[in-house]
Order: C-alpha cells, then structure tokens, then sequence
C-alpha cells in the first residue's frame, strides 16, 4: 500500500513540496500517495488538515510523513501531536540561522512565493510578458530587450524553458524556431543576425524528437523520421558553423536545461 505523504504549508506549499518531493527521490523504489495541502494560515484549517492526516494514519499500514512549512509555532506545535512522522523544515534550520546571524527570524508567511518585494514581483511579470509575447518567432520586434533568444527545430523545448526562465528568475527571453526554409539560406535569417550574441540553441536526440512530435501529429511529414533527422542535422550545423553555444536536451529537465543556460550563458538573475 502506497505510504501517505502530506505537505502542509500556511503559504502555497511550494517550499514544502520542492523540499519534500527532492528528499522523496532518493526512495524512488516505494510507492507514494502524496497530498498537498497549501494555505494552512490557523487552527481551524490545521484541525481539517489534521483530520485528514489521522484518516489516513486509520487506513494506511505505515504513518503518514509530513513535510511543513508553517510559521506559527502553535500551530506546529499542535500539528506534531497527530499520529504521523513530521518533518518541519522551518524548525529545523531557523534556529541555526537566527544563532548564526544573531537575530530573531521575522516569522512572517508568504516571504518567498508571495508578492513579497513589489519590484522582483513586477520583475517576474514583466519577463513572463515577455517571453509570451515573443514565443515561436511570432514577432522579432524588441529582440534587443532579450536577455537570450532561444532557437532551435520545432518541439525541442524552447517555449517551456524561456517561460520558466521569465517565471523563476526574472530573464526576458524569447524563442524562434527554425524551418526548412531557413537552412535553405546557408546561415542565420536575417532577423536573427543582428542579435547573434544572444542566440543558444537547443537540439535533442532525432529518436526522441520524432516520438514527441509523432504524439502531435501522428504520420505526418512533420513526425518522420527521415524528416526529423535532416532537421537535426542541419540546425546543429548551423550551431557549429555560426559559433552558436548549444545544449543537448534529451534527457534534461526543464530546470536542468534552463540552470545550464543560465550558467553557460552568464546570464544575470533578476529575482
């Protein structure tokens, strides 16, 4: 029977489930039902929380394992009195940290994924603006207020990585995609050129790619293999003859790609 784990925050839970599901990786051979349970902010929502906590404790074989990341001490006290293994992420670092730096912590919700600071707020938005309005090559106008511009063949990630780059860090990038046409020219389009020092690539292995865009568009010119092959070939030609820097992302995460990026490009986080 899958074991229960619930993660319980009073803002949106997003700390807790990172933390959480990060350590949960390494036991990738057990089997888990896993709960969120965000905005848990006082003792009427922590009772229902509990609640369901205890339920669970009644069906399972194991206690259920609780990661929190709530504020108020009563509430936590209280929550580390139902039947389940607690796992509190701020009691466990706040205390070194406030002996450390020699002052109390504010203890205050919704710091990190909250609004917080109105300027990285406007920040965060702004870049997510952007990388919408400038995804698949749909315009090239303000190209010179990118950060980066992603380019690569089609359904190689590009728009997922500039939005969690604009979501997670603030970045402006956009994205173009390549096609047919333009390797047909021999280098890059001319609405490219002139930001070549912004430009990184991503390409993917053609076995990959041809199953992706084979879920899209089942047996179409667009998902064979032949054809996904040429594409490959090409584009990463066109990376090395026009001194482009360019990733291989078949077996990276989002995340994964977009830290590589950021490092291999010396981007600057604005959040």
């Amino acid at each position: 029977m899958p074991r229960s784990i619930f993660f319980i925050s009073d803002g949106t839970g997003i700390t807790a489930e990172t933390l959480g599901r990060a350590l949960l990786t390494q036991f990738q051979d057990l089997p888990f039902k896993q709960v969120s349970m965000p905005f848990v902010n006082d003792m009427e929502k922590l009772e229902w929380a509990i609640k369901r906590i205890e339920r669970a404790h009644e069906t399972d074989a194991e206690q259920p394992v609780v990661f929190c990341t709530i504020i108020q001490r009563e509430l936590r006290e209280r929550l580390t009195q139902c039947h389940a293994v607690v796992i509190d992420f701020f009691e466990a670092f706040t205390g070194r940290l406030e002996q450390v730096l020699g002052r109390p912590a504010a203890h205050v919700a919704g710091r990190f994924h909250g609004m917080g600071n109105a300027q990285d707020y406007g920040e965060r938005i702004s870049a997510v603006h952007y990388a919408l309005d400038h995804d698949d090559g749909v315009t090239t106008r303000d190209f010179e207020k990118a950060d980066i511009i992603l380019v690569g063949v089609s359904r190689t990630g590009k728009t997922p990585v500039s939005l969690y780059l604009a979501l997670n860090h603030g970045i402006q990038a956009a994205n173009y995609p390549f096609s047919d046409d333009d390797f047909v020219q021999g280098g890059l389009p001319d609405r490219l050129e002139p930001f070549r020092a912004k430009l990184f690539g991503l390409t993917i292995q053609p076995d990959r790619l041809q199953q992706i865009r084979q879920e899209r568009r089942p047996n179409s010119r667009y998902a064979d293999p032949e054809q996904v092959r040429n594409e490959i070939r090409a584009v990463e030609q066109l990376y090395r003859r026009e001194r482009i820097p360019f990733l291989d992302v078949t077996y990276m995460s989002v995340e994964e790609i977009a830290t590589s990026i950021i490092q291999q490009a010396g981007l600057q986080r604005r959040l």
